[in-house]
């Protein structure tokens, strides 16, 4: 009996020490892959890691809208590729097999992915990617100006009274979700708002009161500030200088606007606006097309009289912190290039390279010219032609 007690045991014992070796078998197996992880996640990491390189701008694309003339149903696109040299009237149409529409006054790059086009008399907002293809429109902001934009609203003056089934006694800007392309908000603002610009989460917004020559109301001459998020005006601020008509630049907290007055007893002038202190400058010249480094304004002003029916140009650098001027743009070499042209249209400092484009609409009935300059004042590419009034520029940046 004893004998069989201890057999029993030892056999026990046997089935014990296997069962215990299976199990640590198991946890070792179930260990193995955190200790591996742990290892490559070890400050510890090996030698021939591949670093991230940054990405070298090589040079940048343009693209020019050209509005055309009015209620002629032919705004185009033009592309110049600076990789070719070549240039291509009628891109939007080659790449759509469709018309962009009557008198695209504003372009603007919203994001990465994204541009927008204002098609005044055509009524829409048509975005497009940035190799040309078609990705939507927007067509409830008739009569449509000037844009700007935080990459999730895209932000647009509008002279019309309606949006939508709302109505307004002036003009008024819409906000609009750039992911469903509709509009979430509107603010009705002063007579025919033009230029727009957002900082700290207020939106500036020129007011010209344009149609005053034709319509029952006096010419604008305040900026309007309205809060970005609830749009909600908040104050007008009185410029004094009737008239904000046209582009606007933005250096940091600075505003370039162009008053160009009423062609006939009121001269034109250019005030530069602190967003900061809502405070502002104002200089006896137009800045009619003007652009920005980030930190200086250059303004190519035209002045034109019903009186005399003749233009006269101003070209001009200001610095927005002291206040100063100088006569000419950049270098001699550019300065004497703007003074030769027939009837500038256009003034672009790219963001990223620095250089500075510029066009001529010529007779403003056939076709126009590009023009591209490094600051140094060395040509960027030949003249290129392009298309009938070209009057607004982006640049898009390549990478290697």
């Amino acid at each position: 009996a004893m004998a069989n007690a201890r057999q029993a045991f030892r056999n026990n014992d046997k089935i014990f020490t296997i069962n215990i070796y299976i199990k640590m078998k198991k946890f070792l197996i179930l260990l193995l892959p955190l200790m591996l992880l742990a290892s490559c996640s070890s400050d510890d990491a090996p030698d021939n890691e591949t670093p991230v390189i940054d990405p070298v701008l090589t040079g940048e694309d343009l693209i020019v809208c050209n509005e055309g003339n009015w209620q002629s149903d032919n705004g185009q696109l033009s592309y110049y590729d600076s990789a070719t040299g070549e240039l291509t009237n009628q891109w939007f149409r080659s790449i759509n097999g469709m018309k962009l529409g009557d008198t695209p006054n504003d372009i603007l790059q919203v994001n990465d992915t994204l541009i927008a086009i204002a098609v005044n008399w055509s009524n829409i907002i048509q975005y497009i990617h940035p190799d040309g293809t078609a990705c939507g429109a927007t067509e409830n902001v008739p009569n449509n100006r000037r844009m700007c934009s935080d990459g999730t609203y895209l932000y647009i003056t509008s002279y019309a009274h309606r949006c939508g089934n709302k109505t307004f006694e002036k003009g008024y800007v819409a906000k609009i979700d750039i992911r469903t392309k509709e509009v979430v908000a509107t603010c009705e603002v002063g007579w025919e708002p033009e230029a727009i610009k957002l900082y700290d989460g207020r939106l500036y917004v020129c007011n010209t009161g344009g149609y005053a020559f034709s319509e029952n109301h006096e010419y604008e001459t305040t900026i309007e500030v309205v809060d970005a998020i609830t749009m909600q005006s908040l104050r007008k601020i009185d410029t004094g200088c009737i008239n904000l008509y046209g582009e606007a630049s933005q250096a940091g907290q600075y505003l370039c606007i162009n008053s160009c007055g009423d062609y006939y007893s009121v001269k034109p002038h250019t005030v530069v606006f602190d967003c900061k202190t809502e405070s502002f400058r104002t200089y006896d010249f137009p800045c009619t097309y003007n652009t920005t480094d980030g930190e200086k304004f250059y303004t190519v002003g035209s002045e034109f009289s019903y009186n005399t029916g003749e233009y006269i140009y101003y070209l001009k650098t200001i610095n927005p912190t002291d206040g100063t001027v100088t006569d000419g743009i950049l270098c001699d070499a550019i300065t004497e290039k703007l003074r030769s042209l027939v009837s500038p249209y256009e003034i672009y400092m790219s963001p990223y390279t620095g250089n500075i484009y510029f066009t001529d609409a010529k007779s403003y009935a056939t076709a126009g010219y590009l023009y591209g300059y490094r600051p140094d004042g060395t040509p960027v590419f030949a003249e290129q032609k392009v298309y009938i009034n070209p009057a607004h520029i982006i640049a898009l940046p390549k990478y290697k």
